[in-house]
């Protein structure tokens, strides 16, 4: 949880529609809407989290949107703890051999994600055989057999892999996860490492949520700095992107973006979507404990999203993929966090049940405005012939 902002989502889209940003409205690309990956060829990759049903076909529709427009795919669910090792000496590997299947056949970047996480990871990995806390050194042995042994099945094969996720807490401390807790700050350092040994080609990120907000980005920051000084491997930083129509400011997200490459990584955007529906308490971010019960004001577009937020939607849109393009070379991948509206996480999270409209394809799985204004972002940006 992080406090993001003040301003309401009601009340700039009052200011912004009633003249307040003098902005024109956007007009469609082309009746054939032109791919993402092509348009940013040569700028970053263009990713997007695929779940099983994308992978296996049974989303047929999302899967031909992935294949059309996407060069790099990262799995939703299926690396992670819980799913992959949900008890002890138990694996399972099938929706992550199947997700890395789908990325090679389409040629794809394929993104692991993630390995050392304090949610959706089983209650047995922090315990001992009578319940209790497990110690530091059983904990240690856990992480690195985990590592060693999803990372080494599939070395070679994903290319990067978010190691560390939500270390650090809003106020820019080590966040109090039972990792921290048992082993200390340093169990940042291991994950790292036992990485490293397990795929010595891999890309390894660091990967958070609201760390635009100047005193969790701070701690970030002095976390990569400490890691790169102790010559831990660390390739990137993912920015999770989060977003709403109103926060982060693009100059948060620009000084942002410029304090991770002055430490000396590149950066990622990782898990992009913008949540257009009421702000349902003062905090923002992306902590998936956080539940609120559904009620009529918080879902307001259960009929459709009305054009004229669309035009916001779609403008917003435009400004990020704008300055993501200003920083080229030190963004390197902007990943969307699910294909189309329908499969959002956006319409069960923080209120579960919501009709949101956070990514560039309808639920029908067709382009949107903010589709159309990503295309023509690329097209401003490029070069004259």
């Amino acid at each position: 949880m992080t406090l993001a902002g003040r301003t309401g989502t009601g009340t700039l889209l009052a200011a912004m529609l009633a003249g307040g940003c003098a902005r024109p409205q956007l007009t469609a690309v082309s009746p054939a809407p032109a791919s993402l990956k092509t348009a940013y060829q040569g700028s970053f990759l263009i990713g997007a989290a695929v779940n099983t049903d994308v992978v296996t076909g049974r989303d047929e529709p999302s899967a031909e949107l992935v294949r059309v427009h996407f060069n790099s795919a990262t799995a939703e669910n299926a690396l992670k703890w819980e799913s992959i090792h949900p008890g002890p000496g138990v694996y399972d590997f099938e929706r992550a051999e199947r997700f890395v299947a789908f990325a090679e056949r389409h040629g794809m970047w394929p993104v692991g994600h993630v390995l050392v996480w304090h949610n959706q990871t089983p209650r047995w990995v922090f315990e001992d055989a009578n319940g209790g806390p497990a110690g530091r050194d059983t904990l240690i042995a856990r992480l690195r057999e985990h590592i060693h042994t999803v990372v080494g099945r599939f070395r070679g094969r994903i290319r990067g892999w978010d190691v560390v996720n939500e270390a650090v807490d809003e106020s820019g401390a080590m966040r109090p996860s039972p990792w921290q807790r048992i082993i200390g700050d340093d169990y940042v350092a291991l994950a790292f490492r036992f990485a490293r040994e397990a795929d010595p080609d891999a890309e390894l990120y660091y990967n958070d949520y609201s760390i635009e907000n100047v005193p969790k980005r701070d701690g970030a920051v002095a976390l990569i700095r400490r890691l790169l000084a102790q010559g831990v491997p660390v390739t990137a930083v993912g920015l999770q992107g989060h977003y709403r129509l109103d926060w982060p400011t693009l100059e948060q997200l620009d000084s942002t973006v410029a304090a991770f490459a002055a430490v000396g990584t590149k950066v990622m955007i990782t898990e992009l979507d913008v949540d257009v529906l009421p702000r349902v308490t003062a905090f923002g971010g992306a902590d998936v404990r956080e539940n609120v019960a559904l009620r009529a004001e918080l879902d307001p577009y259960t009929a459709g999203l009305p054009d004229s937020v669309q035009q916001v939607l779609a403008r917003r849109w435009a400004d990020l993929f704008g300055l993501f393009l200003r920083h080229r070379g030190t963004v390197t991948r902007v990943t969307l966090w699910g294909v189309t509206d329908r499969d959002s996480w956006k319409n069960d999270w923080p209120v579960r049940g919501r009709t949101n409209y956070p990514l560039l394809f309808n639920r029908d799985g067709r382009p949107k405005p903010a589709f159309d204004a990503v295309i023509q972002a690329a097209r401003q940006a490029a070069p004259s012939p």
